[in-house]
């Protein structure tokens, strides 16, 4: 599971949690735990950014789970805030409250420019790997679950933008559920590690590689 996070007023995107993680039991020690560094997470404040399905599932659910049961808070929380839904083609019903539709990367850009909260991504995979390649990111929080599930969606795809990050913070759980925050830092510094005089084995790799082509 992975939550980064989208800042308005510089670079970046906050929030994004990884739709693999709704894969775990949330009844099971371990869901629990997820769901409590999860719920920490929307302390500050924050608008949603949303790709299409994702928000159709929130849509579909959380305007309708009762503010006084568990989690409730959350789902207050959602309809108080605005709920942006990128989506490129397609009928999107955003009658949710204080929801606003978005037809492009373009337009999630101009957001980012005007003044408001921290933007909050969950799910949302082809939005998050627009997000990435247009170098919106500027911090993740990464949530490691020791759980082998055999498949699933790629966080980095091929086409982010390379950037180094810097661990800012991290959580371990009981059961081992690790969180990471990384804030952006900068360029990605290659270090040289090569030798001041190749070895004969390093010169003979060359020659082999340059006759290999």
């Amino acid at each position: 599971m992975t939550h980064a996070e989208d800042y308005r007023r510089r670079p970046g995107f906050h929030g994004w949690r990884h739709a693999g993680a709704r894969r775990v039991d949330r009844r099971s020690n371990q869901g629990l735990q997820v769901r409590r560094l999860g719920d920490a997470l929307f302390q500050s404040r924050f608008d949603l950014l949303l790709g299409r399905k994702t928000y159709e599932i929130f849509a579909a659910y959380w305007p309708y789970h009762e503010e006084d049961a568990p989690h409730g808070g959350i789902a207050k929380l959602f309809k108080d805030i605005k709920k942006y839904a990128v989506s490129r083609s397609g009928e999107v019903d955003t009658s949710w409250a204080r929801s606003v539709l978005l037809r492009d990367i373009a337009d999630v850009k101009r957001l980012k420019q005007e003044d408001g909260p921290n933007l909050v991504t969950q799910g949302s995979t082809e939005l998050v790997h627009a997000l990435l390649a247009n170098d919106l990111v500027d911090a993740m929080s990464i949530f490691t679950v020791p759980v082998v599930l055999g498949g699933g969606k790629k966080l980095f795809a091929d086409g982010s933008a390379p950037h180094s990050f810097k661990l800012t913070r991290s959580r371990v759980s009981p059961n081992g559920l690790i969180v990471g925050h990384y804030e952006r830092e900068g360029e990605i510094k290659i270090g040289d590690t090569t030798l001041d005089a190749p070895s004969e084995r390093e010169i003979a790799r060359r020659k082999r590689m340059k006759r290999e082509g």
